[in-house]
């Protein structure tokens, strides 16, 4: 009776651990239809900060796509926004859409294409997610629930 007990109680322990590793991994990538988002994340912010940047992978193995919007419950806008430099001037700017190449690979990084979350309703904390709700002309709606890292976390050098 009590190795029975103690059986089941070590295959109930390891099937947590298993979900709780299957359930960090979701938030890692993302597969829906031909759309895959891989290494989402945001980062931390302090009281009183307005504005936060999203970046992920995005990966098309069907036709060529577009990213037309974002939404998320934690900001009062989400924008797509891309970084370049004018000149010896490094711009932000808001884009229309983000195209994602049939059978190739968009990058949204710091220094680049991002998200960017506006009028952020409370800080990010570390640890916690940010559910990311992405939309794309072909593929639709998908749903992303992005890690938020600590502050300088991922910050590029100069």
């Amino acid at each position: 009776m009590k190795i029975k007990l103690l059986v089941t109680l070590c295959a109930v322990a390891g099937m947590a651990l298993v979900g709780s590793a299957w359930a960090q991994n979701i938030s890692k990538t993302v597969t829906t239809n031909a759309i895959k988002i891989e290494d989402a994340y945001t980062r931390a912010t302090v009281p009183g900060q307005q504005v936060a940047g999203g970046f992920m992978k995005i990966e098309n193995k069907g036709a060529a796509d577009q990213l037309v919007s974002a939404s998320s419950p934690v900001a009062g806008e989400v924008q797509l926004h891309e970084m370049a430099m004018e000149g010896n001037v490094m711009k932000m700017r808001q884009v229309k859409n983000i195209a994602v190449p049939a059978g190739g690979a968009i990058e949204l990084k710091p220094g680049g294409l991002h998200l960017m979350f506006i009028n952020i309703k409370a800080p990010l904390a570390a640890g916690e997610t940010v559910p990311v709700k992405l939309k794309f002309a072909k593929a639709g709606d998908v749903e992303v629930k992005m890690p938020v890292n600590a502050m300088g976390a991922g910050v590029m050098k100069h």
